[in-house]
């Protein structure tokens, strides 16, 4: 059974931690190949899974000596049926390494978890398409595709569920349908291009509303990953109902736009410094974004520094 599905602490008042940049840090700094930047496929392996081990424990040391929570994902971004059919796995497939996923991380955290510290089980949603470019599913058609992932996760010890790097509120909206229909609680979790608007050119508040009011609010909260703090905090707006609804923050390294980082040959690990002042600030100003880690780009330095720079705000909340 699920330890914490029913009473998700990080939605009342504490402080979460999340890892960084899986796929990028495996690429760039383990040299690992990821076709289809999938991660998923090192489950099937010893060798694959103290990689991965190796990579999680570097955040989860983070959050046990910072005294935080820790959202720990599955490795699952890219485990969907168009992802798993380029590589080679069918849907029976697909759901076995979701379900091993979760099994993985739940030994994981049995090896980290102590009293007074939570460690949450999240299974990780991806885009259909790519991240970066705006999908063309209809909501009827998002929640149809992304149901078969979600009831997998049902199934398990997962807490709960993300939907990472999102850039339409109809593939948000029906992966929110289908994680109520299977009793998940569900985050969403938007990406913004450089003007702090989604690929299909709507605001970000349009995205969360369009999306709250298609499903009677039934995220548990948003986030924001895979953009610079500089590319959507002009686009936030203090004390609207909206803005409140931003639980969480998972932002890029790089203040480079998705076109360049898609470019991109050397990875851009940009200022962590500021980085973590620029979340000192947002979670200042906005204090509902109780779960911070990072994006592509980011490793355990950067967490490490954003977590110092929040602690003091965390320690007086």
């Amino acid at each position: 059974m699920a330890k914490y599905r029913s009473q998700l602490p990080q939605i009342i008042d504490r402080l979460f931690l999340t890892d960084g940049g899986l796929e990028t840090t495996l690429v760039f700094h383990e040299g690992l190949d990821l076709p289809c930047f999938a991660s998923f496929p090192l489950l099937a392996d010893e060798d694959g899974r103290a990689k991965l081990s190796k990579y999680y424990e570097e955040y989860l040391r983070i959050a046990r000596d910072s005294g935080l929570g820790f959202i720990l994902d599955t490795p699952t971004w890219r485990a969907n049926p168009d992802w798993g059919r380029e590589l080679g796995y069918d849907a029976a497939a697909l759901a076995d390494v979701n379900r091993r996923s979760v099994a993985y991380i739940s030994t994981l955290r049995g090896g980290w978890e102590r009293p007074g510290q939570v460690i949450l089980l999240n299974g990780v949603i991806g885009p259909r398409g790519d991240g970066y470019k705006a999908g063309r599913m209809t909501a009827e058609e998002a929640e149809d595709y992304h149901a078969l992932q979600i009831n997998v996760f049902a199934d398990t010890k997962a807490d709960m569920v993300s939907a990472i790097t999102m850039n339409t509120s109809e593939e948000a909206i029906g992966i929110a349908h289908a994680a109520k229909r299977s009793g998940m609680p569900c985050v969403i979790s938007f990406t913004v291009e450089t003007d702090g608007r989604l690929a299909t050119g709507i605001s970000l508040r349009e995205a969360i509303e369009e999306t709250d009011a298609a499903t009677d609010e039934s995220p548990i909260y948003y986030m924001i990953n895979c953009a610079h703090p500089s590319h959507f905090e002009d686009a936030l707006t203090r004390g609207e109902q909206w803005a409140k609804r931003i639980g969480g923050l998972r932002a890029n390294a790089s203040a480079k736009s998705h076109a360049e980082l898609d470019e991109a040959t050397e990875l851009d690990l940009g200022d962590p410094v500021d980085l973590a002042q620029r979340y000192r600030s947002l979670r200042s100003t906005y204090p509902s974004m109780r779960v911070i880690g990072g994006c592509c780009g980011t490793d355990h330095r950067h967490i490490q520094a954003i977590c110092d720079a929040c602690l003091p705000r965390a320690a007086a909340e």
